[in-house]
């Protein structure tokens, strides 16, 4: 994974200056992370550090293998603090570990490294009173943050709606305020997270991280909106990025969020089409959602569809789940599918329609005689009632073939 998608913004001075304050006192080396192992400030040395706190310091970000085991370790549930085990193969000594919570939520994780895992009462007291202060520093700038985002929030779910006077209002203002340029180009990506347990804010913390690398890339600038377990991302460009580009993108998302989260989190990730300029964001979005529930239904897309790609998935897609059901299998196909013994007469039928018809790259792809195949194509027509040379006949078999892939992925909680 790409580091510079765990990199912590950096702290403020009145944060640095608590850190130090408590470093100097205790004669220790201290750390600010925020909830996800993500380096905000750190004290300066005191002779005890640790590979993990020299890369930290170097790099601005832990290892991923640190940050998994960190956060395996439950800090982010934990009541009060408590110290992490050290790990000799990750250059890791023990760490005295205070959450930092304020009004119900995590905001990040006070570290000291203490080697042997003691530390005095008067250290405990000291480190106790300073978390406090750090507490509170960092709930009134996430409160001022809060503030300012939740504007952008706005502004951009008016870019994204169907209202064509509010995605203008909203385009103007946006500019205004230096939020977007309006540049050749835009394409957004929805980001979800399904997880069953846990705290919703963590989902938040973690998509939030996961996606603010591409804010501004090499290619693109932007905007996000994180709220709970969705964050959407649009991004304006001047030129297209390159095939393949955006696909790696997303699977680095999906990396990260992997990092952050638990295996019972799932991630899914949907690319809208490439459209022409702010205007076409909100298009880009609406296609987003469709591509995103292809990445839910279809498991070869492996959590990560793209409207570019999705073909007549893409007009199948847009039927409400309700609507997509068996009844919308062909009579003639389901004739087929039903009949004992017929598997191969079905992945016959496949082969050939993805071959557009062509007998002689289907046999191939079959590694079957041609004669063979002239013979699996006439059970085809005389079960169907259909006639493979008609291209309507084709298209109302393919169509049906397309949903029954659909359906046999089973249908995923709604969107």
């Amino acid at each position: 994974m790409s580091k510079r998608f765990q990199r912590a913004q950096v702290g403020s001075g009145a944060l640095r200056a608590l850190i130090d304050a408590l470093a100097e006192e205790l004669g220790r080396s201290v750390v600010l992370d925020d909830p996800l192992v993500r380096l905000i400030c750190s004290s300066r040395h005191f002779g005890d550090e640790d590979p993990v706190r020299v890369r930290s310091l170097l790099q601005g970000l832990a290892d991923d293998e640190v940050i998994r085991y960190v956060l395996g370790q439950g800090v982010a549930q934990w009541a009060g603090p408590g110290f992490i085990e050290g790990r000799d193969d990750l250059g890791l000594l023990p760490r005295y570990c205070v959450p930092l919570r304020e009004r119900g939520r995590l905001l990040g994780l006070l570290m000291v490294v203490a080697a042997d895992k003691t530390l005095s009462a008067e250290e405990t007291d000291a480190i106790g009173r300073a978390a406090r202060a750090v507490a509170a520093q960092m709930y009134a700038e996430y409160v001022a943050t809060e503030a300012e985002e939740s504007g952008t929030h706005e502004l951009l779910r008016g870019l994204l709606g169907t209202d064509p006077v509010g995605r203008a209002v909203a385009l103007e203002q946006g500019i205004d305020r230096g939020l977007w340029v309006d540049a050749a180009h835009s394409v957004v990506t929805v980001v979800r997270v399904s997880r069953p347990h846990g705290s919703p804010a963590e989902v938040e913390t973690a998509l939030r991280a996961a996606v603010e690398g591409y804010r501004s890339t090499r290619w693109a600038a932007g905007a996000i909106s994180v709220d709970r377990d969705r964050a959407v991302l649009l991004q304006l460009c001047d030129r297209l990025p390159a095939s393949g580009e955006i696909t790696a993108q997303s699977r680095r998302v999906v990396e990260s969020l992997g990092t952050f989260l638990d295996a019972a989190a799932v991630p899914t990730v949907g690319v809208g089409g490439r459209q022409e300029g702010l205007v076409g964001a909100w298009s880009s979005y609406e296609q987003a959602l469709v591509a995103m529930r292809a990445a839910r239904r279809l498991p070869n897309l492996r959590g990560v569809g793209d409207w570019d790609e999705l073909g007549e998935y893409a007009v199948l897609l847009q039927l409400p789940d309700q609507a997509l059901n068996a009844s919308l299998v062909p009579k003639p196909l389901r004739v087929l599918t039903e009949n004992n013994g017929t598997a191969r007469l079905e992945e016959t039928l496949r082969c050939f329609l993805e071959n557009a018809g062509s007998v002689p790259r289907t046999a191939e792809a079959l590694h079957v005689h041609r004669t063979s195949l002239y013979y699996r194509l006439r059970q085809i027509q005389e079960i169907t009632g259909l006639d493979l040379d008609n291209g309507a006949d084709r298209l109302v078999l393919h169509m049906g073939l397309r949903i029954r892939e659909l359906l046999t992925a089973g249908a995923p909680a709604a969107d």
